[in-house]
Parts: C-alpha cells; structure tokens; sequence
C-alpha cells in the first residue's frame, strides 16, 4: 500500500498532523499502537496554561483541531494571569479525558484522505538517505514520499516505581522496541529522557469541605475562535486546592533513597520546570508547603487528578505521603504515580520546517524532538505536517518567526539551541510576548491557515469583517471628541476619572489607565462583538509598548531575511571563534537571525559572517 504521507503515533501531535495532511489533499495513513489511546491524556487532564494557552489558539488559527476539541469537552475555562497586563494572558481548561479522546477519534474518521492502522513501527525503509516508507512490527512494508513521527514516551520507555521498573509505556500499552535503535543506526543522537505523573484518587475519600474551591472564570470562554460555546461557566466542574506540609516532606525525606530518582534508578533527564514532589522538596528546601491541585479527569468516572503531585516513590510511601494532606487523609489511590522513561533525538539534527537533517522527508514532531507538553506536541505536528505537505508539491515551506507566534519561539528554541532537559513553553522564552497575546492569534496566522487550505471560506471572511470592525472602530475612536461640558464632566467623574479642561478624542480618553471599553461604550455609534472591543482596548492601553517591540522585531527581520546558504564552508571564514565555527556547523542555520540565537555564537561572529556572505555576494 502506498500513500503520500505516513504518521507515526495518535497522540496530540498525530492527531494534528494526520488531520492537516488529509486536509491538503494527501492521502495519509496515521499508524497507531492502540486506537483506543487515540489523543490520549495520559498526564493532567487539562489544555493550555501560560504560554501554552496562546499555542492552543494559534493552532485554531492555523485550522487545526486541539482548541475545538477542547471546546467540545471542557468541565471547566479560566482565564489565567488577569490580574496582569495582556501579554500574559492565557486559557486553560479542564478537559474531559473520555469525551476528548472520542470526539478526536470521531473527527479523524471522518477524513476521507485518512486511514488509521493499529500497529507498532518498528523500521523506516530509507534509501540514499530519503524516506520511502515505514516497517511494521509483523514486518508488513507500507510506502511513502513523507513520514512524520510522533511517538511521544513509547520510544523505548520503561514505568518506574520505586526500584521497579518495567518496560511499558503509559498505562501498561507496549513500547516501540527496536525504532529508536534505527534512528541511531542512521546517525541520530539519542536522548534519554524522563516526566512522571502523580497519584489519581478516589473522589468519594476525599474530605471536600475541609479543602478551597477552585471556580473557573465567570464568563463563557472558548478556545477557538469559531466555537458557538464549550461549558457554560454556570455549568463547570469545580477543582480544589490543596497544600502539602512540614509532615509530607518529612515523609519524602526519609524515604528519598527510595524513589526512582534519588535511588539511582533513573537514567533520563526529568523537567526542570515541572518536578517531582520529592524534587521540589529537595531543590526548595526553605519552603514549609506547596500547592496541589485536586483536579476532575472526567464525567465518566470518579479519578481525581492530584496536580503538582508527580513522584516516583514506592506504592506504601505515596500512600503516607497523600494521607498527609489536609483532607485526604483517608483518601484512596485508584492509581499510583510513576516515572516514565523514553528515548528522543537531539533537536539540533531537526531543521526549522521540522524535517530531519540527516534523512530526507522525515519529519519529528513533539515529545522525540525533546519537548513536555500536549500544547507543544500538537503545534509541532502541525506544522511538521504542513511543511511536509507543502515539500511533497513543490512550494516553499512555512517558518513561523518569533514575533508571528509562540509556535515559532519553541520551534526555533529547539532546532537553534536544543534541549537538556524536557522544554516546556513559557512566556519568559518569548521576547515579543505583548506581539503573541492570546486575544490576536487569528489576526498573526489565520491567513496562513486559509492559503495552506485548511481554513475554509467563512471562517475566513469572518476574519476579515473582524479585521474591518477593529479598523472601524479605532478611526471611529480616533475622529471623536468629547467636549467639557457639564454632563460629559458629570459622567466622567461617576466613572472615577479626571473632568475635561479641553476636547479629547474617545482615543486619547481610553488611554487613561481607569478608563476602559465599557466605561465609554454609551459613546459608541453602534454594537460591536466582545473580540473587537478586547482587541481595540488592548492596542490603544499598550499603544507605546507595543510599537516598540515590533521595531525590536524589525531589527530582527532584518536578519532572518538574510538567508546563509546551504553550501557554506565556515572552515574558509576567518577569524571566528571556533566554538561558533563549531555550532555553526552543527546547527547549519538557515539565516543569519538564526545563527545570532546560536548558543556560542556572538555579535562579532555574526559581523564577520555577514561581510564574508556580502563579498560572496550571497547575503540576500
């Protein structure tokens, strides 16, 4: 059987790829262990978070699935960071793990490009270094001109608890033996590398009126731009907070030797920014609690997700270890915590279009490329999968930069400077975050979602009447004066702000840190959606900061306009340091912006490329 593209692995990466192959017109072929495992959650039960949140978005506007999906199975939205300016806002929903998996399924059968196979992959068939199809566990050759894989934790994983340790991936489903060894074969680092999950519990032995509620956000919030609704907020499923204490740490204490980690059974290297409880104990030693999240997995069953909980210690010790807590103290463990370790590639071996260096239409996407997260995995299987596609007709790839989107920022962190440890997307990693903001995603990508064909008519021109009413909004702003008469002073000082000595423009009113949108709505010459109303106050309010960032991003254009070509020989370049020589080398970046975020590489390296590019007359 032959197909233009071939997907390995159903997580949140393939489910993404698979749907944007098909959706271009491939004929693809999504190669699973387990159907049932299909856009698993094999971790927390929620969609976005800081910076992750905004990813969620920008996938919606690129016309991918996740912020629907997530849509249609929320138990609870909240909007995080209010209480901070825009450039950190960011979603995060609690996802019904049960209706999550089934609506994706339902929404990957109903491609007609798309066949879904159970099987292992346990070879690629690669000839001259381009791929040319994959191998099946029962040795069943099936061809094709790409292949992206996704394979998540199941590359040579093993579940550890305590000092056991079996080779499995999540939830006992059988591992890919042999994968990762051909990927070494053909020249590929490998990486071993480790997450964990907490504890779930038993939602009937939990003392809820011992422990705070955690609402959602008290208005009705979607993920995507084009969902009528997810839950009502009146209709969500609360989560709870609760803390550990000095007795919990003593606990872990005594018996750190015994956990997988501090036993010396751990060969990966673990997250740096999502630890384990007996991690945090050690690394924060001063702190006397730290928070926990009872968080719901779904309407099906009664699993309580104990957030920030992750451990690797022994079955009788996470037992002592929850009964600690205030309010689950008689709290019963439906599932134990444990570590997983899995093999990953070295990220620097992977161009920005995701395609691999070293074989031709290979593609890596998500937790192989060495990154945390489903947000993470799923942008990448996107975006893998477009630049496959859009290699398979001819036409040039799609680079995200770091001022268009977040996307871009962990693409380009992975494929520039490469990973230690599990990355996770954080706000702090992207210099233009006010340009990335969680309300604008639709106008940075979606135009790009529609030409690549997988955004259709109407939400396109929904797009457009948005982009028009903004417009028609700011000059309606702009062009209108208030004059200090004694009614407008009245109203003015009823909103809590300073009378007029002189006109002012509604524009130059809205400026005023006190003054918001709906203050000044009465106005207004009409209505206008609540998106257009978000959109305008936040470019007026920020007006100064944001113009400044996107002159610091023209800076940078300048230099990722400036392509470096493939056949470049830094060995003839003089007088660069030799580290650079070396990264450069290695990383072989696309453009001169991107040789600056090399790791190694300074400004005066740069200065010296440039000139040598500018004589060869190749900088263009």
């Amino acid at each position: 059987m032959n197909y233009e593209v071939i997907v390995v692995g159903g997580g949140h990466a393939g489910c993404e790829a698979a749907l944007a192959s098909s959706r271009m017109g491939h004929t693809t072929l999504l190669v699973t262990g387990n159907i049932k495992n299909i856009a698993d959650m094999p971790c927390n039960p929620s969609i976005g978070g800081p910076a992750k949140g905004v990813v969620v978005r920008e996938i919606d506007a690129l016309g991918g699935e996740m912020a629907r999906n997530t849509d249609k199975s929320s138990l609870q939205m909240k909007m995080l960071n209010t209480k901070k300016g825009p450039a950190v806002w960011a979603m995060r929903a609690q996802a019904d793990k049960i209706t999550y998996k089934e609506e994706m399924l339902k929404t990957l059968e109903k491609e007609e490009k798309l066949t879904i196979k159970e099987s292992l992959v346990e070879d690629l068939i690669v000839e001259e270094n381009k791929i040319k199809g994959v191998i099946l566990e029962d040795q069943e050759e099936i061809f094709s001109r790409a292949v992206i894989l996704t394979t998540g934790t199941y590359l040579k994983s093993s579940i550890l608890i305590g000092s056991s340790k079996k080779k499995e991936g999540p939830h006992g489903e059988r591992s890919s033996k042999f994968l990762s060894d051909r990927l070494k074969e053909l020249g590929f680092t490998i990486k071993r590398l480790k997450t964990g999950t907490p504890p779930r519990l038993e939602k009937d032995s939990i003392d809820f009126s011992r422990i705070a509620v955690e609402e959602g956000s008290k208005e009705d919030l979607t993920f995507s731009y084009d969902s009528k609704t997810a839950t009502a907020y009146k209709h969500q499923v609360p989560c709870h907070l609760v803390y550990t204490n000095q007795k919990t740490h003593d606990i872990i204490k005594e018996h750190l030797k015994e956990s997988s980690m501090y036993g010396g059974y751990v060969e990966g290297v673990g997250p740096r920014y999502c630890p384990s409880i007996e991690d945090k104990v050690v690394r924060f030693s001063t702190k006397d609690r730290h928070q926990l999240f009872l968080e719901p997995e779904s309407l099906f069953y009664d699993d309580i997700y104990l957030q920030g909980f992750s451990t690797s210690m022994p079955e009788y010790v996470q037992e002592e270890m929850v009964h600690s807590i205030k309010g689950l103290e008689h709290a019963k463990i439906l599932k134990y915590a444990y570590a997983i370790e899995y093999d990953a590639i070295d990220s620097k071996q992977v161009k920005p279009t995701l395609e691999t260096k070293l074989i031709e239409g290979l593609y890596t996407a998500g937790q192989i490329n060495g990154t945390s997260g489903y947000e993470e995995a799923a942008g990448q299987g996107l975006l893998a999968s477009i630049n496959a596609c859009l290699k398979l007709e001819g036409k040039e790839p799609l680079i995200l930069k770091r001022n268009e989107s977040y996307i871009g920022v962990l693409i380009d962190d992975l494929v520039t400077k490469g990973v230690r440890d599990p990355y996770r997307l954080l706000t702090s990693r992207a210099e233009y975050r006010l340009l990335l903001r969680n309300d604008n995603a639709d106008l940075r990508l979606r135009e790009y979602g529609y030409q690549l064909g997988l955004v259709d008519e109407e939400r396109h021109q929904k797009l457009e009447k948005k982009k028009e009413e903004i417009h028609e909004l700011i000059t309606y702003l702009k062009k209108t004066k208030l004059t200090p008469t004694k009614e407008v002073n009245s109203y003015l000082e009823k909103i809590e702000t300073s009378p007029l000595k002189d006109s002012i423009t509604l524009y130059d009113l809205l400026k005023r840190p006190e003054v918001t949108m709906d203050k000044i709505e009465c106005y207004l010459d009409k209505k206008y959606q609540k998106e257009v109303i978000e959109e305008v106050e936040i470019n007026i309010k920020y007006e100064g900061y944001i113009k400044k960032q996107e002159m610091e991003a023209e800076k940078m254009l300048s230099l990722e306009n400036k392509k470096i070509p493939s056949t470049i020989n830094y060995q003839e370049i003089k007088n660069i340091a030799s580290e650079a020589r070396q990264k450069l080398e290695e990383i072989k970046p696309l453009t001169l912006g991107q040789a600056s975020r090399i790791s190694g590489v300074n400004p005066s390296d740069i200065a010296i490329l440039s000139v040598y590019l500018k004589k060869r007359g190749e900088e263009k």
